[in-house]
């Protein structure tokens, strides 16, 4: 399954390290982040709940990068 999540982001580096982080996070089979839309494309591993995983994509996002957010 794979859903596209409207997130804010200052710089296109910041944006370079959220998709780093959504990738490692576990449940996610792949994840691109587009600076200059502002948009996070997330592909999720069978049978995971995506809402679940996108907590912790936020979580690992904010990890690196204090001011993001990803809209769910």
């Amino acid at each position: 399954m794979k859903k596209t999540y409207k997130i804010d982001v200052d710089c296109a580096n910041c944006a370079n390290l959220m998709e780093i982080e959504a990738k490692k996070t576990s449940g996610v089979k792949d994840a691109v982040v587009n600076f200059m839309t502002l948009k996070i494309k997330v592909e999720f591993e069978d049978s995971v709940n995506a809402k679940e995983v996108m907590e912790q994509v936020r979580q690992n996002c904010k990890r690196v990068e204090k001011d993001c957010e990803i809209f769910l």
